[in-house]
């Protein structure tokens, strides 16, 4: 009896062993929603469940590596929170992982406590399934769960009304006066009439000369007026916005992501042309980013498959082959169609506007237009760049509106380098313009010289 209890004993503790074990080794014992969070949140910049990014898929990888190399989630532990120091312990397989995706190091995550990574394997082993969102645009159901019809536009329906009949009624009118020419074709007025009209141009312009050369000086000043404000606008082209070939949304990466503009527009802060970024700038996001998340903003008439397809135009222009995850080197050049352009005798340097300008720009423009207030500099001149799908040019970018922003714009002398560079000058602009109460535009100190931008 006694062995029996101590047997039995010993059986419910291997019971208990075995039962942990596999609850351990199959990422049971985690939570797969909260573990759904955290893996966006730390782990697809370099993976995803169904397929290799920089590192390999992860669904199912607790019981792959148990089946394929006899590990367990210890193992699995260890090297998430330090795969560093996993692989100089002399692990066989930590250094064999290492050595088949390129020997790119990943991440280690020593923030990561046990119940997270736990959390973590249970949504790579049973991820949680998406629940179907109804249909962008689909109507809402009515009580029977028909879909319910569009609302019916009135007005439309009334204004056509309104056009055939007055269409209706003109018709009536001509065919009233047709009627009558008939009739007076037909009586003895009609010669008397044709007697008393001008029967050659000579004529007329004798009657009418001086109303004939009113018109004509009217219509020579309309003309020479005409003409005149076509070749002023030569070259002004507010509202362009061209086609790319490779789509890009400002809306969805600078309004969605707020991906600040200088990440891809660097030389903006420090140079004197903002370059069209390198397509290995596109590269540092979408190396690891293959297609497009369908819970995002997604533009009018546009679905998940296109925004795909773009990604991959990427990949072509770069020569990157996401399978294998390394570049080709068979690249594309892309024929991006300039937006922006100003003439070659015009000097403007984005650097002195960015950064010396900066707060002053925002400012003045914030003041002039209260109900559209701006939070980025390069907004002043762009137009809200984060609301565009397909950039435009947002202003004339004409001389005479450059000459307005300096007239109105009040020099930062807070900023460090106008504090101390124009010191003497600004002390000297306060006396000479004392009915500002000191306030000093950019047109005192140069901004409307014609050196300044012409050379």
């Amino acid at each position: 009896m006694i062995s029996w209890r101590k047997h039995y004993k010993k059986t419910l503790i291997a019971i208990g062993m075995l039962l942990s074990t596999s609850a351990s080794i199959y990422g049971q014992d985690g939570d797969p929603k909260a573990g759904e969070t955290l893996f966006k949140a730390n782990c697809t910049a370099c993976h995803a469940l169904d397929k290799q990014v920089v590192g390999p898929a992860l669904k199912g990888v607790v019981e792959r590596l148990k089946s394929e190399q006899g590990l367990d989630t210890e193992w699995l532990h260890k090297w998430i929170k330090d795969n560093k120091a996993l692989r100089a312990s002399g692990d066989k397989y930590a250094n064999e992982v290492f050595e088949k995706f390129n020997k790119t190091e990943m991440q280690v995550f020593p923030n990561l406590s046990d119940a997270d990574i736990d959390n973590i394997l249970a949504y790579t082993t049973n991820p949680p399934v998406e629940e179907p969102k109804p249909a962008a645009g689909a109507g809402a159901a009515n009580a029977d769960g028909t879909a319910a019809a569009a609302p019916v536009d009135k007005s439309v329906t009334t204004i056509m009304i309104i056009s055939l009949l007055a269409i209706a009624g003109l018709l009536v009118w001509i065919l009233l006066k047709l009627r009558q020419l008939v009739k007076l074709g037909q009586s003895d007025e009609l010669s008397d009439y044709n007697q008393s009209k001008v029967k050659s141009f000579s004529e007329i312009y004798e009657k009418y000369h001086m109303v004939g050369k009113g018109l004509l000086a009217v219509l020579a000043i309309l003309a020479a007026y005409g003409v005149w404000n076509w070749i002023m606008w030569i070259g002004v082209y507010k509202g362009y916005k061209p086609e790319q070939p490779i789509y890009f949304s400002h809306k969805i990466h600078a309004g969605e992501q707020k991906i600040d503009c200088q990440l891809c527009h660097s030389s903006a802060k420090y140079g004197k042309v903002s370059e069209i970024p390198s397509m290995n700038v596109c590269m540092n996001c979408h190396r690891t980013i293959s297609e497009y998340n369908k819970d995002h903003y997604m533009e009018p008439g546009k679905d998940k498959a296109f925004y795909d397809g773009e990604i991959q135009k990427i990949y072509a222009a770069t020569g990157w082959d996401p399978a294998a995850q390394k570049y080709t080197g068979k690249t594309e050049p892309v024929e991006w169609t300039r937006i922006h352009n100003m003439p070659d005798f015009v000097y403007f340097n984005h650097s002195q506007h960015v950064v010396a300008g900066e707060k002053a720009i925002i400012n003045s423009f914030n003041k002039k237009n209260p109900d559209s207030k701006i939070d980025v500099v390069c907004k002043a001149c762009h137009g809200k760049i984060d609301t565009m799908n397909v950039v435009q040019m947002a202003n004339d970018f004409t001389m005479g509106w450059c000459i307005e922003c300096h007239r109105t714009t009040e020099i930062d002398m807070t900023n460090g380098y106008n504090k101390d560079y124009f010191k003497n000058l600004h002390d000297k602009l306060k006396k000479q313009y004392p009915q500002d109460g000191g306030k000093i535009t950019v047109d005192a100190i140069g901004g409307l010289e014609c050196g300044k931008c012409h050379y």
